[in-house]
């Protein structure tokens, strides 16, 4: 037989309180999205009049269109994807390099130097230091200001040292050494694969950073030959307005803004679209690893 437990009057109702807030939140966060997809896909007009509320009105492919026959739009996508690929190679790699010492109760004045790291998180030099520096070190309009800057991230490399000294047993470095495994031979074959939940997280944000990161480019970057794409989207949403004095056809401006205004729901949606597809396959190791010290056995 089956038993269930009767919920009191109260229980029921929060009940209902609740699943009806969650699902007015549900409705605030996704609704903008749905417009933004529903407005790339729409007739400029429709989008430009203001009928464009849930589903596409005059389903089109023009802005897309637009996206990927802009010589600027594509050169920046690829971009992006070099320095989100180059940059999160590097970060993980020297995440890693730094984690692992700094988990071994071997290294000598490791907590010094976790004190040296976490102060860099509350103190910096600030803007107008950090301009001088990559200036000095000439990287000033290379692909390599936006990735030896941020070589390393202070929390991921927290994180990472916290989950090697929860998960990987001392004993296992013991038996390490007495088969005679130096330190890389020890990181390469135990510590890597037994790292793959941690590793997926910190993967996963750093990717984020460098896809969504335009600031640094802003600073860094003067050729637009080296612009990465969320640069690009910004001058578009920002700086993109058509000059009405130079158009005499009202015809031609309204097109030409109806056009502008689906190449920038267009554009956002090419630019979101590669983390959306790639959260689901790092979803499972992003639960297990951002879940690290939340429980102590």
């Amino acid at each position: 037989m089956k038993y269930q437990i009767r919920q009191s009057k109260a229980d029921t109702v929060f009940g209902v309180i609740n699943a009806a807030l969650l699902g007015f939140v549900i409705l605030i966060v996704l609704y903008p999205l749905v417009f933004i997809l529903s407005a790339s896909f729409s007739d400029p007009v429709a989008v430009m009049s203001g009928r464009v509320w849930l589903w596409p009105i005059s389903p089109t492919l023009k802005g897309y269109s637009a996206v990927f026959s802009n010589n600027s739009i594509v050169a920046s996508y690829i971009n992006s994807i070099i320095y989100t690929v180059a940059g999160t190679l590097v970060n993980v790699c020297v995440t890693i390099m730094a984690a692992y010492p700094l988990s071994r109760k071997e290294l000598y004045g490791r907590n010094v130097f976790m004190f040296l790291f976490s102060f860099t998180m509350l103190f910096s030099g600030g803007m107008i230091p950090s301009y001088l520096l990559v200036r000095g070190l000439k990287l000033i309009d290379t692909r390599w200001a936006l990735i030896i800057p941020v070589a390393l991230g202070v929390w991921d490399l927290i994180i990472t040292r916290t989950y090697l000294q929860s998960n990987i047993p001392q004993e296992l470095y013991e038996a390490a050494e007495i088969d005679g495994a130096g330190d890389f031979r020890v990181l390469v074959q135990i510590v890597l694969p037994l790292s793959t939940p941690i590793l997926a997280v910190i993967t996963l944000f750093y990717a984020i950073r460098h896809w969504n990161s335009y600031f640094d480019a802003l600073l860094y970057l003067k050729s637009m030959r080296l612009f990465p794409l969320q640069l690009t989207l910004r001058n578009i949403l920002i700086l993109n307005t058509v000059d009405l004095s130079m158009l005499t056809d009202v015809e031609e401006i309204a097109q030409r803004q109806g056009i502008a205004e689906l190449l920038k729901y267009s554009l956002i949606v090419v630019a979101s679209a590669p983390v959306l597809l790639i959260y689901p396959f790092v979803q499972k190791y992003f639960i297990k690893g951002i879940m690290i010290g939340s429980l102590k056995g």
